[in-house]
């Protein structure tokens, strides 16, 4: 494998990122070579990929593009089918997994500041036991990483195209390679397990910026499927939300009235023209423009076609949406291609040196996304698309193949999993619980009920205020605030689902004399979860 070119940029935001105290020398001894039972882990976090898009999970869209690498770990290792974040929503979700606490435990509630950083992460006290760590891609949290060997970090959000990305050896600057984000990603944690210390375990965090907004595929990929194509389209595409409460309504993320001409879905012509934020305009003439020109003729030469020939058709109404609704999902599933083959070439590199047993491989998102139903895209809600994620673990010693999980797990676990796993005492503050007895067939479950609390009002899309709790059968959410945004009004409401008979969420039951009983225990139980968690708000 080469090694691929970068260049030094300036890069003002890299001041922004604070620098930390160095934390705690590895202790003396923890060189020496450890014994076959300390697992190696490999954990891959993409960025809003949803569950409905990973083909181990059956869902009709991913079969128009499947994903057989991811699909290994399921097949050689345990399927998560009831896997949820507690906070639907980037850089609070981040937070989450290095601490295994909630939002407002580690002050992450929202995308702004607010990340404690005297709260323990867990990769420090696995490179007090002797591992090697490292962060490489998508980081997006305001604090620079900590308990890090090495970390080589995405600039803010990241770019798909030419990314620069943060290393300690960079000296505050931003280096730029050139090529596709996803690919530089696993380039460089390759080049980093290649020059690891063969004798110490390692714990490798592969976060990819893909697949998140706006979606731009891979040169190689971008006749894949188009938006013409057959794609499924989800029962509640056309929802309107008539027995849900204000906050489903004037929410700013439908495909049909806030998806972007330009940002989001690449008609160039129309940008310019297009009543949109200036930050929008700003970020798709970035996107674009840091191509270089081999990159941007291949671009230009598949989506100016097909760009005329939507302009041609003056579509408008039901039409304009299916037609947006096509092209986000055809460029959303190209970009999980390429992830795909990159996780393949992670395991392969597993496989050859024969590290594949005894390595904890993870795959999951930040969080899950909307694709399509209810007619939107982005995430936030406590409804299931958001609020649930993909996950999948291969452990071979320890997990057997084709192994599914249908217990209740949620990203404040992963700190305690990988502790437990690394024969590490879990900190008493963790409130996530090791996932190693389920893996292990051990257990069957952790818990019984969820807890979901999102608090980033206002903010785009203009998601309210809410906490939930989940159990296996029933959700309740209740929404809270005073307006902040026009057009909207203080709320105090609440809704409930019985998710086996309404799966989809489009009959909210609360109020529903038959369903008293359970919704009054939900309120108690929920009741009783924020008092213990200090009632956050």
């Amino acid at each position: 494998m080469g090694k691929r070119e970068c260049v030094l940029v300036a890069a003002g935001t890299a001041a922004l990122i604070p620098v930390l105290p160095s934390r705690a020398d590895i202790p003396a001894g923890a060189r020496e070579e450890q014994g076959k039972e300390t697992p190696n882990i490999l954990f891959i976090m993409t960025d809003d990929h949803s569950y409905q898009t990973i083909s181990a999970y059956g869902h009709p869209l991913s079969a128009l593009v499947p994903t057989p690498n991811i699909d290994r770990l399921a097949g050689e290792g345990m399927l998560f089918r009831s896997a949820y974040v507690e906070n639907s929503i980037s850089t609070p979700s981040r937070a989450t997994l290095l601490t295994g606490l909630y939002s407002h435990q580690h002050g992450q509630r929202t995308l702004d500041r607010g990340f404690d950083t005297t709260k323990t992460v867990f990769p420090e006290l696995l490179r007090q036991a002797g591992y090697q760590t490292a962060v490489i891609g998508k980081w997006h949290l305001p604090a620079a990483p900590h308990g890090f060997d090495h970390y080589s970090i995405l600039h803010d959000q990241g770019d798909y195209y030419n990314p620069e990305l943060l290393t300690p050896a960079s000296g505050g600057m931003f280096v730029r390679c050139e090529g596709y984000a996803t690919d530089i990603i696993t380039d460089q944690s390759l080049e980093w397990l290649e020059g690891r210390d063969p004798t110490r375990p390692f714990c490798l965090m592969v976060h990819h910026k893909a697949p998140h907004r706006n979606w731009m595929p891979d040169i190689q990929y971008l006749d894949l499927i188009d938006e013409y194509s057959e794609i499924p389209v989800p029962d509640t595409l056309f929802d309107d939300y008539s027995t849900r409460g204000p906050a489903a309504r004037t929410q700013e993320m439908t495909i049909a009235r806030d998806m972007s001409l330009g940002y989001d879905l690449k008609v160039d012509r129309l940008h310019d023209t297009e009543e949109v934020p200036d930050w929008l305009k700003l970020s798709w003439r970035n996107s674009i423009e840091r191509m270089t020109p081999s990159q941007r003729a291949a671009w230009d030469a598949y989506y100016e076609p097909l760009n005329d020939r939507f302009i041609d058709q003056e579509l408008s109404g039901d039409d304009l949406t299916l037609w947006k609704y096509g092209r986000y999902i055809s460029d959303y599933l190209k970009v999980i291609k390429s992830i795909d083959v990159q996780v393949g070439r992670l395991l392969d590199w597993l496989d050859a040196n024969h590290l594949t047993e005894n390595t904890l491989v993870v795959y999951t998102s930040d969080q899950g996304f909307y694709m399509g139903e209810h007619g939107w895209y982005d995430k936030r809600f406590m409804y299931e698309e958001s609020f649930r994620t993909p996950l999948l673990a291969r452990w071979p010693a320890v997990i057997l193949p084709s192994s599914v999980c249908d217990g209740l797990v949620q990203n404040i676990d992963f700190a305690p999993t990988f502790l437990d796993a690394a024969g590490v005492e879990i900190p008493g503050q963790m409130e996530g619980l090791p996932l190693t007895g389920l893996m292990s067939g051990e257990k069957s479950d952790l818990r019984d009920e969820l807890y979901y609390q999102y608090y980033d009002y206002p903010a785009v899309h203009q998601v309210r205020k809410h906490y939930g709790i989940r159990t296996k059968e029933f959700k309740l959410i209740h929404f809270y605030g005073q307006a902040q945004w026009p057009g909207h009004e203080d709320i105090d409401s609440r809704e409930f689902y019985d998710m086996s008979a309404d799966p989809h969420e489009v009959d909210n039951r609360y109020g529903d004399p038959e369903y008293a009983p359970i919704i009054s225990r939900l309120e108690e139980r929920l009741a009783a979860i924020r008092e213990k968690l200090g009632n956050p708000l």
